[in-house]
């Protein structure tokens, strides 16, 4: 059976542990690396490692960015990881005047200096923002998820954060406007509550009873 699970392919990102990890959930995906690939998806994962100029530059290079923006003014079932999830927004202080996809208003900062390292690598704790959103349905109240970062979204619409974490400062760990939910931590290398959250995601979506 074709999947109908889209996982966007940008020449770069964890795509692999990604691929397993829906593998995992019997979920198996499909990679997206051209406009024409987006026949027939219905659910589509954007995984991220990597500068967010990168990734915007290899999107344009592949013809992404407009079949992208189509597809997040829908509001049609959308999952951003790490650099997937910045690009949502305008640029990045990573790589300025490189402009991102602009579905959300607001900047990618980068850690302040507070005198901890930076990245912010390893687990930390996530507080939800509403406890019945779907995507934290089956976990503890905060629960404890992989990061790997220097850089995070700041929304200009707070009310679109659906998940906070402390490094140093609270930033948006996670964003939800509809059927589109990103967030800053890596699910596929989250162990159970990783999975969860993604199988959360394809149920809400309808890719799983």
């Amino acid at each position: 059976m074709d999947s109908h699970i889209g996982v966007i392919d940008y020449g770069a990102g964890n795509l692999r542990n990604v691929l397993n990890a829906l593998k995992m959930i019997g979920a198996p995906g499909k990679l997206v690396a051209s406009p024409e690939d987006f026949d027939g998806v219905e659910q589509l994962v954007f995984p991220g490692v990597g500068a967010f100029g990168d990734c915007v530059a290899h999107l344009d290079d592949q013809g992404l960015r407009e079949p992208l923006r189509e597809w997040l003014a829908a509001n049609r079932p959308f999952f951003g990881i790490c650099v997937g999830y910045q690009v949502l927004f305008e640029g990045s202080e990573e790589n300025p005047g490189v402009a991102g996809l602009g579905h959300f208003k607001g900047q990618v900062r980068r850690f302040p200096d507070v005198g901890l390292k930076v990245p912010h690598m390893g687990w930390n704790t996530v507080t939800p923002k509403d406890s019945t959103d779907p995507a934290w349905d089956g976990l503890p109240p905060e629960p404890h998820l992989y990061f790997v970062h220097s850089y995070f979204p700041q929304p200009e619409d707070e009310s679109i954060i659906a998940a906070t974490c402390q490094y140093g400062v609270e930033f948006a760990a996670a964003v939800r406007e509809g059927s589109i939910f990103a967030a800053q931590f890596h699910p596929e290398r989250s162990q159970s509550a990783g999975l969860r959250i993604l199988r959360n995601f394809l149920v809400s979506s309808g890719a799983l009873a």
